[in-house]
């Protein structure tokens, strides 16, 4: 790796840290602008104004504002992001024991969809124009306008009410042979996998059709080599860089759709535990939650960053 691809990743790296600073201030801001006292919402309406006036004092609200930012920005990067003001037990504690079902569900996603994507994407691009190509484009454009909790329904409707093949809620608790992962996991992995194909297959296939394009494809074909050939050797390698950020754009829809998903489904993850948090106005919960969310997406975008600049021939052979 020569020092331009060096650079430019370095580059990355500190607009990843500069803008994961900014949206820490976002999320700060806009969980401190919330209705409601987070104190009263967690002692009741029932509570006496000593009680909620020494809640605050305990935790720290009666502070300014910048003090409390402060403060949470030096725990969360410490691995102390607060304690739960419901549960009155660490918030770390509270997520390390959801984050990883919500991390085994979207691996469990990303294995399933990404090759499933890749495979149609490509395979339309390379018989751009007929029947199959055709038929995945309006098959996409139509998973991609369907929102994700009336595939959820209808999913439950069909395997778990009228087949009676899965059920209705995921339980994740006591699984201890592979039928019952699959059907724990068969429902949720399949809503999140509907618009995250479509969606990836299509821009997989413009990139890899803006590469057929190119004047050094248009060569190796007047040289004769065979269709498969063209893809796979010279227009797949350099469509890596516009791949990646389709897989990571697309993955990171997982991000929103598995807030939907644990809720209609019980999944014991982070996403139904922040909205849990948002329901009792668990401020350091739902602060913690909410910058998880927006590292999992930041790190997708950084990683695809990274393999488009490695990926591209003009910077690594400089």
């Amino acid at each position: 790796m020569n020092g331009t691809v060096g650079r430019l990743i370095i580059n990355r790296l500190g607009l990843g840290i500069l803008t994961l600073l900014l949206v820490s201030i976002g999320v700060f801001l806009i969980t401190n602008l919330l209705p409601g006292d987070a104190a009263q919402a967690a002692l009741g309406q029932s509570a006496t104004p000593e009680t909620v006036a020494a809640l605050r004092l305990q935790f720290g609200l009666d502070q300014p504002a910048p003090v409390r930012y402060f403060y949470w920005l030096s725990g969360l990067l410490s691995g102390n992001p607060g304690i739960s003001l419901v549960n009155n037990v660490p918030v770390a504690q509270l997520i390390a024991g959801r984050l990883p079902s919500s991390l085994l569900l979207a691996a469990v996603t990303a294995a399933v969809s990404v090759p499933i994507a890749l495979t149609l994407g490509i395979t339309s691009a390379m018989y751009r124009g007929s029947l199959f190509d055709r038929v995945i484009s309006v098959g996409s454009v139509s998973m991609v306008s369907v929102p994700e909790f009336l595939v959820a329904t209808i999913a439950v409707m069909i395997f778990a009410v009228k087949l009676r093949w899965l059920s209705a809620l995921s339980h994740t608790a006591d699984i201890a042979s592979a039928g019952q992962f699959l059907k724990a996991y068969a429902m949720p992995v399949l809503t999140l996998c509907c618009v995250i194909v479509a969606q990836m297959s299509r821009m997989t296939r413009a990139a890899v059709i803006d590469q057929l394009s190119s004047s050094y494809v248009e060569m190796a074909a007047l040289k004769g080599a065979r269709p498969t050939r063209i893809v796979l050797s010279h227009a797949l390698p350099n469509a890596i860089g516009p791949i990646a950020n389709a897989v990571a754009l697309s993955l990171s829809y997982l991000l929103g759709g598995v807030i939907i998903v644990e809720s209609i489904f019980n999944y014991p993850g982070i996403a139904s535990l922040m909205i849990d948090a948002v329901t009792t106005r668990d401020m350091p919960l739902v602060q913690a939650c909410a910058m998880i969310f927006c590292c999992a997406y930041l790190l997708l975008v950084l990683a695809a960053d990274i393999c488009a600049i490695v990926s591209n021939p003009r910077l690594r052979n400089r």
